[in-house]
């Protein structure tokens, strides 16, 4: 199934968050391509009447004056240059960046104006923008999360299906991290049975920490109404021997039990420790010039 694409102006850019490390985010698109089984915006469609079964992500706004609104906002003597997160919602590196290049667009914007951003994608096309996040990164804290769960081969197929191979996405990051972006990898989400015994999350640190990753972290899967449905019936569907513990382990709650999560949040922090994950940039950016300048006492 193909996605269509509805090109809609949109009236601001920047969007403010609660309850979240940072205040502020920034999505090109809304709806995503990718339509990974577990994507929690599923739950934020079904509550606003959209598709989050298996017609989710079929339908894509493109935001396409984004960069102008944003270079607007960016201007304001009330801007304060906050960190802005993208992809907090949907890909920015979506195969409708390579015809629309809206996130490059919206990078070259924040770099303008120094402020820092991070990224979450899980798509390879970033490396298109090696030359402007290595300036934005010279400008502002820039950082980039690509999101690798799993190596496994059959879990990426089902529940990423429209995604690069996850070894691609390394390969990425391997790139940006030599050219002395900060980049790294997000376990997220580790699905319980499928994703997250210590042999599938030492495989992922290990080969986070071959290709140069400067952090890793992990979270534990998030199942709201919407994507409950969907992703428990992908599970029924190819892996039914352990649907009846999904069930039990997410009954009348979107996070399993405390006590099991940290369990394996631990073991990724014990990996960690074992294979020496950290900065392993061998350069880093420094500020242009001009840049310089402005910051100089007067």
């Amino acid at each position: 199934m193909s996605a269509e694409y509805r090109e809609e102006p949109c009236r601001s850019a920047l969007n403010r968050v609660e309850g979240m490390p940072f205040r502020w985010s920034l999505n090109p698109y809304m709806g995503c391509a990718h339509r990974c089984a577990f994507c929690y915006v599923r739950g934020f469609e079904r509550r606003a009447d959209r598709p989050s079964g298996n017609r989710y992500g079929l339908s894509i706004r493109v935001k396409v004056n984004v960069a102008e609104v944003l270079r607007d906002e960016l201007s304001r003597a009330s801007w304060w240059r906050e960190e802005v997160a993208i992809g907090a919602a949907t890909d920015p590196y979506q195969p409708a960046e390579g015809r629309y290049r809206l996130t490059r667009a919206c990078l070259k914007a924040l770099s303008a104006a120094r402020t820092p951003f991070g990224i979450v994608t899980r798509g390879t096309l970033i490396i298109r923008d090696l030359d402007v996040l290595t300036e934005a990164a010279r400008r502002a804290e820039v950082s980039v999360n690509f999101s690798v769960p799993t190596l496994d081969t059959e879990v990426w197929r089902v529940t990423e299906p429209a995604t690069p191979p996850p070894r691609q996405r390394l390969r990425a990051m391997q790139r940006l991290v030599e050219a002395g972006i900060k980049a790294g990898i997000g376990m997220a989400p580790l699905l319980p049975g499928l994703s997250d015994d210590p042999v599938k999350i030492a495989e992922v640190v290990r080969a986070a920490r071959d290709h140069g990753a400067t952090f890793v972290w992990a979270s534990l899967l998030y199942l709201k109404p919407g994507t409950r449905e969907h992703f428990l019936d992908t599970v029924g569907r190819h892996w039914p021997e352990i649907a009846g513990h999904y069930a039990k382990l997410y009954e009348n709650r979107a996070y399993i039990a405390r006590s099991e999560s940290d369990q394996t949040l631990e073991r990724v922090a014990e990996m960690k420790r074992r294979f020496g994950i950290g900065d392993r940039r061998s350069q880093r950016l420094a500020p242009p010039p001009e840049a310089v300048q402005v910051l100089l006492p007067i």
